[in-house]
């Protein structure tokens, strides 16, 4: 079971590490795998096991960045880390804006426009990884896509 399910969500988990913003993707990914694992047997339904591997990836991201914040604090910056293969793509030129509005959002309206529309997850899955209600979700994505229609000059997403 759990080779099936790397083997079909492996690939989607380093790109969303990356999008929010992880240095090291694949770690992120591959940690969320091993918790899985040591928890396999208190998972009550295996179906729930994309959703807790995308919620663990959120965690994991978002506790990475902030350590990495309060690292860089008190050190001097890192040289930059290797790009996950979907982040060289969205780095083309025609996306290099979008990239750079998404940015600079909010964690969280960075965290529910990644996994709305490039996980293409519905708004409670979204709510589901993100550890909010529906509701809350739902604002996070409605104010995220205003302000990058603002950053974007007004362009129409």
């Amino acid at each position: 079971m759990l080779e099936e399910l790397f083997a079909a969500h492996y690939p989607r988990l380093v790109g969303l590490a990356g999008l929010l913003g992880a240095d090291d993707p694949e770690d992120v990914a591959q940690e969320a795998f091993a918790r899985l694992h040591g928890r396999a047997r208190a998972l009550r339904r295996p179906e729930t096991a994309p959703a807790y591997l995308r919620a663990t990836v959120c965690n994991l991201a978002r506790n990475r960045r902030r350590h990495l914040r309060l690292a860089r604090l008190r050190q001097p910056p890192p040289p930059e880390p290797a790009a996950a293969a979907e982040l060289v793509v969205l780095d083309r030129e025609e996306h290099r804006e979008l990239a750079g509005a998404l940015d600079r959002l909010s964690r969280r309206q960075r965290e529910a426009l990644v996994l709305r529309y490039w996980l293409d997850l519905a708004d409670h899955e979204v709510a589901e990884a993100m550890g909010v209600s529906p509701g809350s979700a739902k604002t996070h994505i409605r104010r995220g896509l205003a302000a990058l229609q603002r950053a974007l000059g007004g362009a129409s997403l």
